[in-house]
């Protein structure tokens, strides 16, 4: 590989004009309560993933957003608790077709900031420009598909039944509070994966922004503040310490919606004094595997594979982390996949079909070398150095392929979160199976193969220790409609347009003896639309 193909930091005046940005962006802005405040205290710096020179030096600092204290945190809960009253909030006790119409208003604003968004997905995390449109288009789609998930729902419940005669209706009613955070490699889509659900079941809503992907929430504060009555969606940044934990030991918080680590998630159920009374969803780490069969379609697998694990440079809870391939073909499979990754365009976000970017994680560059390290002292080979496997510079990095891969490695067991692609040769189909048993993540694996009776008895295996078993194709998250969730520390709750409607609610009826004067009373209910619970309205 040449050295020249991971040198792709520009001048600042190189940039294309549609993608520069004016630097630097000093966020003040927060929301709380209905308002747009301005915060004069302490901030944190932003930092790009893309270098740029400037003058005879690099760069990369492009900003900075609030580092809120604690007393603002509870400010911010605060506003949300009242907001919600109870369920005498004008928002939980708004009827759906009210809150259906606040949501499609958040559509037509958010919808206007898609070039500013789109714009600092790619400087704040390095996406891709395709991979950024994308994430946002794919948003408004999922907000979209929520409300129609919301109307069928509603549909289902606009009706009384009566059983032993006793009369009743059946609909779903918000928790409460939700405490919304979403990870950094997804932080439009994923945060709204949670938040949106939330909030059009009635819930109030305490936002944090992932620790990377910051300043793009920011162009869409104000759209928060005219789609929702006041308190409904508040704002907070900073230090966990500072801001999460003195919400989170308050007790106030209903709903936990955390998508990142299991350690942390873990520290902050414990935080809560009552967490018996939280209701947690939770989309945590995983360690996918890929079996690859010795009749799998090697040209189409090792497709899959290269996109599996190195979408978005393998920063992905859905990617393939290793790769188990049968030993009668590794050989053909790692000088396909080294070729595969070597077709690969590394380059800025902006550039055209490009595949490799820089990776917006401090430190990231050092711990991928680590595990490298790692793994050649315990007997591994970077079967694509001669590509430039593992070489670096900044924080782009060129993918590196470890073979053969054994227990005695840190990358075997740890989620790399990053591109390099772990395979272990196998005679034995037992071998990747009892990896999988053993394994503490149960979110998806990947199975390669033709034959029939051997793929249904992998099938019938795995759907018993991982949430989803993907024939032939990467692993992955969509089409949202089908159900997103994991075992063991992959997950809790599960997640998916109808799915999280449920998760962020609970069933409640109200029922009455079949009497005449019950029936007379709730006909004049129902009648007089006095109630938005007691409703026989259906929505279209």
């Amino acid at each position: 590989m040449k050295e020249e193909r991971l040198n792709i930091f520009p001048s600042f005046t190189d940039i294309p004009s549609e993608y520069k940005i004016e630097l630097p962006i000093e966020q003040t802005e927060y929301l709380i309560n209905g308002e747009i405040r301005v915060w004069n205290g302490d901030k944190r710096k932003v930092y790009s993933p893309i270098y740029f020179k400037e003058g005879n030096s690099f760069s990369n600092y492009i900003g900075s957003y609030p580092m809120m204290d604690e007393a603002t945190a509870i400010d911010a809960l605060n506003s949300a608790v009242q907001a919600f009253n109870h369920g005498k909030g004008e928002w939980p006790a708004m009827g759906v077709q009210k809150r259906i119409e606040c949501l499609k208003h958040f559509v037509v604003l958010m919808r206007e900031k898609r070039s500013e968004v789109v714009n600092l997905l790619m400087w704040e995390i390095g996406k891709s420009l395709g991979d950024s449109q994308k994430e946002f288009d794919r948003t408004v789609d999922y907000i979209i598909d929520t409300i129609e998930a919301m109307k069928n729902l509603d549909r289902s419940s606009s009706r009384f039944v009566i059983e032993s005669g006793v009369i009743a209706q059946i609909r779903r009613a918000p928790l409460g509070v939700a405490l919304c955070m979403g990870p950094y490699n997804y932080p439009l889509n994923e945060t709204f994966a949670t938040l949106i659900p939330a909030l059009i079941m009635g819930n109030t809503v305490v936002f944090k922004p992932s620790k990377l992907g910051v300043l793009l929430n920011r162009p869409l504060l104000e759209a928060f503040k005219q789609a929702f009555p006041a308190g409904v969606v508040n704002t907070v940044y900073g230090k966990g310490n500072n801001v999460i934990t003195p919400i989170m030991e308050s007790g106030k918080v209903d709903v936990l919606a955390f998508i990142g680590s299991s350690k942390i998630a873990d520290q902050l159920k414990k935080q809560h004094p009552k967490p018996h009374r939280l209701r947690s969803v939770l989309g945590l780490e995983a360690k996918n595997p890929a079996i690859v069969l010795p009749d799998a379609d090697l040209d189409e697998t090792v497709k899959e594979c290269v996109l599996g694990s190195l979408s978005f440079n393998g920063q992905r809870c859905t990617a393939l982390k290793i790769m188990f391939v049968h030993n009668s073909i590794i050989d053909k499979f790692l000088e396909k996949l080294s070729a595969g990754i070597d077709a690969l365009k590394l380059g800025l976000p902006w550039d055209d079909k490009v595949n490799i970017t820089p990776l917006p994680e401090p430190g990231k560059v050092e711990y991928l070398n680590e595990l490298i390290d790692d793994a050649q002292k315990h007997g591994a080979n970077l079967i694509n150095k001669s590509f430039g496997g593992g070489k670096s510079n900044k924080t782009l990095f060129y993918p590196g392929v470890l073979y053969p891969v054994n227990s005695n490695m840190r990358v075997y067991h740890e989620e790399q979160f990053g591109p390099i692609i772990p395979v272990i040769g196998f005679d034995n189909i037992d071998e990747p199976m009892q990896y999988i048993i053993e394994s503490n993540y149960g979110q998806q694996a990947a199975i390669f193969g033709s034959d029939q009776s051997q793929m249904a008895e992998l099938i019938d295996t795995l759907v018993n220790q991982v949430c989803r078993v993907n024939i032939n194709c990467q692993c992955q998250r969509g089409p949202d409609v089908l159900p997103f969730t994991g075992r063991k520390d992959s997950a809790e709750g599960t997640l998916s347009v109808s799915d999280a409607l449920r998760v962020f609610s609970i069933r409640t009826l109200v029922a009455a003896k079949g009497t005449d004067a019950n029936k007379e009373m709730l006909s004049g209910i129902v009648r007089d639309n006095k109630s938005t619970f007691l409703s026989t309205d259906f929505i279209f």
